[in-house]
């Protein structure tokens, strides 16, 4: 079938969204869809302010709505609620058309730690922009229950994967520093609490992986910290292996993809008891979850890297992409016979 999906979160951007996103085309184009990907880079497109890395494709309605006429797709996922995710919500409702979306991100909280901005006001946008999709795909179970209070009426689980061919124990050599090697991998920015990891008193070396608008301040000011900049790809995963345990010290994911790479890896994980850690570490052979961070990286330092990387081979990508199939929403009247097929055994998989 054909399918068009929007997103204003792309390369260069590396995180958790922009991986799922990328792995989930790569697999639906391997599965034979023919996909077609609207994103930033594509449009005339600006820096995000504070977030330069972040583009947004401002004014882009009408190429959207004028490549989506061309395209024709069977079904549309818009992913994300920036500028593009916006244009496509209004074609699709000028046109009547089916569409579905996704919840990546809890921007509300984001916009309100650097704002002030009322959570209040940012989720009724959300809610607002989600209203109208057949099915809003989210992270975790538990955020389809937050969601259904927070008032957004059709959630649906699309959960995330790993790739654990690149994603595997290794030596552990390419990092020379004092051990225990303590690391964390993600954007350097304020919602992401690193502080909170940084200033911990532990033994060995700790180490950050990721660049952000906090990098340079946080360096200053942790100078016995390790600051290695963004990696990617087999970089990543050499370096990510090579670590003792990984730190989550945020209090916002919605899932927390680099938990799973790093389980893969053989490494276990330290993070607070909140939504996303509970919604993976799910066995306290793999992770420890405590609110007293500390005691929570020091105990994980005694789990056993075959339980964190057996836990993490049941996390295939290929059931990840399986749900985001089977949630989506055909356009009646414009799907051939195959794509019609498609839709009516995914439907009765829904009704179960």
């Amino acid at each position: 079938m054909k399918i068009a999906l929007i997103t204003d979160a792309w390369r260069p951007q590396i995180n958790g969204v922009v991986t799922t996103l990328t792995q989930t085309c790569k697999r639906l184009r391997a599965c034979g869809h023919a996909l077609e990907t609207f994103t930033p880079e594509q449009f005339r497109n600006w820096p995000c302010p504070g977030y330069s890395e972040i583009r947004l494709a401002l004014g882009c309605g009408r190429e959207v709505r004028d490549r989506l006429d061309r395209f024709r797709p069977d079904a549309i996922h818009i992913a994300t609620e920036g500028p593009l995710g916006l244009a496509a919500r209004s074609y699709c409702r000028n046109r009547g058309l089916p569409y579905t979306t996704s919840f990546h991100t809890r921007f509300p909280e984001y916009i309100h730690l650097r704002t002030r901005i009322p959570l209040r006001w940012t989720y009724a946008f959300l809610r607002w922009f989600h209203s109208g999709s057949e099915r809003v795909m989210v992270a975790t179970l538990a955020l389809i229950e937050e969601l259904k209070l927070r008032g957004f009426k059709n959630p649906v689980l699309w959960s995330r994967g790993v790739d654990t061919d690149l994603f595997r124990p290794r030596e552990k050599n390419l990092i020379e520093d004092q051990r225990p090697i303590f690391l964390y991998v993600g954007r350097v920015a304020i919602e992401k609490n690193i502080e909170a990891f940084l200033k911990l008193d532990l033994p060995g070396t700790k180490h950050v992986v990721g660049d952000g608008p906090q990098r340079a301040e946080l360096q200053r000011k942790y100078p016995q910290t390790r600051f290695a900049g963004s990696k990617r790809g087999e970089d990543l995963a050499q370096y990510m292996a090579a670590a003792d345990v990984l730190v989550f010290p945020s209090l916002t994911d919605t899932f927390g993809l680099v938990m799973l790479e790093a389980l893969a890896c053989g490494v276990p994980v330290a993070a607070f008891p909140v939504q996303g850690p509970n919604d993976v570490i799910r066995s306290d052979k793999i992770g420890c979850l405590d609110a007293d961070l500390r005691a929570a990286a020091l105990k994980a330092l005694e789990l056993k890297p075959e339980d964190c990387r057996e836990y993490a081979l049941q996390y295939a990508w290929q059931n990840c992409v399986k749900q985001f199939e089977t949630n989506l929403a055909p356009i009646p009247n414009r799907s051939s016979p195959r794509t019609l097929g498609w839709a009516k055994r995914n439907e009765r998989y829904r009704s179960g």
